[in-house]
């Protein structure tokens, strides 16, 4: 009788089934004794132009939104119900790096820092904090944890992404109305067609992040 080796994968690697992010590692942070527990994300890491924008959200257990999810898996509609729905019912807080912080400090360590100071302005403070990727930012004020594909998993962390989304697509738009030759409101500063033969044709404009390809001068 032949015998199977279990498996060394984690169990929902080659699922089916589509991940959909739960409260369990909020309970189990509660059941460690930390409560609040925030999640973080941040929006806006690979763009050309633009700030990265971080959000940190408190979730009300007793008032969760229904629909919570990455914002990548939800549309622009889905988008700003939710939006409007976690503002009402949870704790949240904004923070951004702006290009030039981007280009003086990278964007790693201006997205941490941005998820840092937004944790630091919750109006009620963490205990806990599960951060969306691989880092903990440093310097936060209290434990965190690093959640890969946390906006996937965590319910904190996906109100945290649906948030600085949706805050750096209305802050896009309005820099469209002062730099209206490079189509912001429609890329949002990614590196589109569009954006690229923008660039070619005007230049760069104060909103580029000129350490990033192709706009960086080696």
């Amino acid at each position: 009788m032949s015998r199977r080796t279990p498996p060394d994968s984690p169990p929902d690697l080659f699922s089916l089934e589509p991940i959909v992010p739960d409260f369990s590692l909020e309970l189990m942070a509660r059941k460690a004794g930390h409560w609040p527990v925030a999640g973080t994300d941040e929006a806006g890491r690979g763009p050309l132009a633009g700030p990265v924008v971080a959000a940190a959200v408190i979730l009300n257990p007793d008032h969760i939104p229904a629909g919570l999810n990455d914002s990548k898996q939800l549309t622009l509609k889905q988008r700003e119900a939710l939006f409007v729905e976690i503002c009402a019912t949870a704790h949240i807080s904004i923070a951004s790096s702006g290009p030039r912080h981007i280009d003086e400090k990278n964007i790693l360590r201006a997205s941490l820092d941005a998820m840092r100071r937004a944790v630091d302005a919750l109006p009620v403070r963490a205990d806990y904090v599960l951060v969306d990727g691989r880092d903990v930012p440093p310097g936060l004020a209290c434990q965190g944890k690093a959640v890969i594909q946390g906006d996937a998993r965590s319910l904190s962390i996906a109100a945290a992404s649906i948030i600085a989304k949706v805050t750096r697509d209305r802050m896009m738009a309005r820099a469209n109305q002062v730099y209206g030759n490079y189509g912001f409101a429609q890329h949002a500063g990614y590196g589109t067609a569009q954006h690229r033969r923008a660039i070619e044709e005007h230049g760069p404009c104060p909103l580029h992040r000129m350490s990033f390809r192709p706009l960086r001068q080696d």
